[in-house]
């Protein structure tokens, strides 16, 4: 209490200051690891500090040891294991990006991934060749990406198309799209059991909108008894959707949030204004 009567108003500026740098901080970094396999691994770290704690708390002498040790080499440990992760953050902080927004060339990035869908889009539909295609945004997909064959591939017309030709070896299964690469073919996604869904849909739009109902995800199905193209998100499915409206509501979905947010702001600002 001695602390908090004897502040200045300049040290409780300061400290405020401090709390929102380190929050924003342990926020970017949460992002950066979000859908990675580094989420399960600080989950493993969070049991073993909370055993750590037990066995202080209770005096466990052996375990406690044993606690101790492991911390001991697990600096070691967590560096190698977070290899990957750790050179992402790298990266990103060397471009300018880890605790910036999105930059202009993350847009054009964007662009380019939407347009090489809407190639391979019109492809399969004028051929009818089914496809499921789903992007991930916020809430993860690895439990559907370790599902089915991981890729890591840049996004491309050719190599959607070439996944889901007939007969070959990953055309069963959803492809699932994570920022501007492919994170992974043939995985499989859970069903919708929406009772509304028209029975005219099959199993692929059925995982298709089931995948946008756990989470955030855009799914595109291309239908491969008539080539019509759908689009499902947040549960809803918009059947035979017109390129120019699914260009449209994939850039507005995929494109970086700051962004959509500011233009929304000054879009409502100038209706107050009017």
């Amino acid at each position: 209490m001695n602390y908090f009567a004897d502040m200045s108003w300049k040290d409780a500026i300061k400290d405020v200051i401090d709390i929102l740098i380190v929050s924003y901080v342990i926020y970017k970094l949460l992002v950066l690891i979000r859908g990675t396999r580094a989420v399960q691994l600080l989950k493993g770290i969070f049991v073993l500090v909370l055993t750590w704690a037990i066995s202080t708390w209770f005096d466990l002498y052996t375990l406690k040891w044993l606690m101790n040790q492991m911390f001991t080499f697990g600096v070691l440990a967590i560096v190698i294991i977070f290899q990957p992760e750790l050179r992402r953050a790298l990266e990103q902080l060397g471009r300018g990006k880890l605790f910036g927004g999105r930059s202009n060339s993350e847009l054009d990035e964007t662009g380019r991934v939407i347009g090489e869908l809407i190639k391979a889009v019109n492809y399969m539909s004028r051929r009818k060749i089914g496809a499921l295609i789903v992007f991930e945004r916020n809430t993860g997909l690895n439990e559907y990406i370790e599902s089915g064959i991981a890729m890591h591939s840049q996004m491309s017309s050719e190599l959607l198309i070439n996944i889901f030709i007939p007969n070959t070896p990953l055309h069963d299964g959803a492809v699932i799209v994570r920022g501007d690469s492919i994170a992974a073919a043939a995985c499989y996604l859970p069903l919708s059991e929406n009772p509304f869904i028209s029975k005219e849909l099959g199993t692929r739009h059925r995982a298709g909108i089931g995948i946008s109902e756990v989470g955030d995800a855009i799914s595109i199905i291309v239908s491969e008894e008539t080539g019509q193209v759908s689009l499902a998100l947040n549960g809803q499915v918009v059947r035979d959707i017109k390129e120019e409206s699914l260009i449209s509501k994939l850039f507005e979905e995929l494109k970086p949030k700051v962004k959509k947010e500011l233009r929304l702001f000054w879009k409502r600002k100038g209706e107050q204004n009017g």
